[in-house]
């Protein structure tokens, strides 16, 4: 039985500066080597499937911007290239792209066999997925010395696509409950592969990130954050489109967009009690969510005045977001830099959507990378803004059991970081087993 039930992570992350100290007095931070480590590959790990699905969806639609889809997609293995080669050399990285870029049209050939109803086609797609599966799990095996062992990559790396290719298929059919539940699931396991491999390599190489470790409690802190604004990011473009068109399935990336803000205000909540989280959700729902529906109607209803008003809604949202942020992290993150992060945010989702609607889709995609990668940046600096606030609770390896109360209104009633975090990550376990078992037994069915 597949898990349905998603408990919100955590909020945090680390800082935005790296962070002077003493070997004697060290600091609490996430920015440390680490932790950069994770979060870069937090990032090209988690953008990969959302491309993925993307451009698999509408290959198979036939959607005029598929290409520039399946363009972004290939630049995000590129982009992972210099990270391979910095740690593994030249020989390292090549051997990387010849794995990793070549999957990427083994998906497509998939995409074609469904689309053409070619059962043998599939069959053989399919086959050339678990080809990459064996590849790329011995790669990771043999290039982190066994500190990712082949075994626990392959099934990681198989829980993925299972995972992409389960999206698609419940798309294909309509079940578009199934398919946004799926991608969700998809997009959390990421971050749970990213954890794993940054933890081998890091365990490899310990002088090459200064002995630190990338799962400190501030790294999984700066982590989960990352899910939190990648996936919004992603989410709010995509539901933005989708409206647009009138597609079938806008409804149900709405409800994805609803889960992701519920996860939101109960990470809120975690660290500023239901007080801070109450006001959360107000702020960031009406003139944030709601706002870029509206955004949406007055683009097809060719209403200047209506976008003017919207626009006005966006610099208020981030005028009171970032006043909400700078009273939270008792300026620790300052209201003027957190108000300018929300706004450009707001103007990266703006671009990403015109560019569709004008049918540049070039440029739609790398609007959409570039908002996507300044999500992990807004991230970082709320993070850096949260550890220096309470510094004595993010100096371990271990969540902090209890929150301090601040003046948004404590948290002595909310749950754990801890058991948060614990339940979190022991969800996304529970759901990769549960796909293994699912797809094994679909397969011999």
């Amino acid at each position: 039985m597949k898990m349905k039930k998603f408990i919100a992570p955590v909020l945090g992350l680390s800082l935005l500066f790296p962070t002077m100290s003493s070997a004697a007095e060290p600091k609490a931070t996430a920015e440390t080597p680490a932790a950069d480590l994770r979060a870069a590959l937090d990032q090209l790990l988690s953008e990969h499937f959302v491309l993925a699905v993307s451009s698999m969806t509408t290959m198979y639609d036939g959607s005029k911007n598929w290409e520039a889809a399946a363009k972004a997609l290939d630049q995000n293995a590129v982009d992972m290239e210099p990270a391979i080669a910095s740690i593994y050399g030249d020989e390292g990285a090549a051997q990387f792209e010849k794995i990793f870029r070549e999957h990427n049209n083994y998906t497509e050939d998939l995409v074609k066999a469904t689309k053409e109803d070619d059962p043998e086609a599939r069959k053989a797609a399919e086959q050339e997925v678990d080809q990459f599966v064996k590849e790329f799990s011995e790669f990771l095996g043999t290039a982190t010395e066994g500190k990712l062992p082949t075994e626990a990559a392959a099934k990681a790396v198989r829980v993925h696509e299972d995972q992409v290719q389960d999206t698609f298929d419940a798309y294909v059919e309509g079940d578009y409950k199934e398919a946004y539940e799926t991608y969700r699931e998809g997009y959390k396991h990421m971050f749970v592969i990213s954890k794993a491999l940054s933890g081998a390599i890091t365990t490899q190489m310990p002088e090459k990130f200064n002995d630190t470790k990338s799962d400190t409690a501030a790294a999984d802190l700066r982590s989960t954050l990352n899910s939190l604004a990648g996936e919004h990011f992603a989410l709010a473009t995509m539901g933005m489109a989708k409206e647009y068109d009138g597609a079938k399935d806008f409804d149900f990336v709405s409800w994805a967009e609803n889960a992701n803000t519920a996860e939101f205000k109960g990470a809120v909540a975690s660290i500023y009690g239901d007080e801070g989280a109450a006001q959360f959700e107000k702020i960031w729902q009406t003139d944030h969510i709601a706002a870029q529906s509206d955004l949406v109607q007055a683009v097809k209803n060719k209403d200047e005045d209506a976008r003017a008003q919207v626009e006005e809604r966006f610099n208020q949202f981030a005028e009171d977001f970032g006043g909400f942020l700078g009273a939270a992290t008792e300026e620790n993150l300052p209201a003027a830099d957190a108000t300018a992060a929300v706004k450009t945010h707001e103007e990266q989702v703006m671009k990403t959507f015109d560019s569709y609607v004008a049918g540049d889709y070039d440029a739609e995609y790398q609007n959409f990378r570039e908002g996507y990668k300044t999500m992990f940046g807004i991230g970082l600096a709320l993070g850096d803004a949260i550890v220096k606030q309470m510094p004595d609770k993010f100096a371990g390896t271990t969540m902090p059991e209890e929150m301090p109360k601040t003046g948004m209104g404590g948290t002595s009633d909310s749950t754990s970081t801890t058991e948060m975090m614990v339940v979190t990550f022991g969800a996304i376990a529970a759901i990769a087993s549960a796909f293994i078992v699912r797809r094994k037994m679909t397969r011999e069915q």
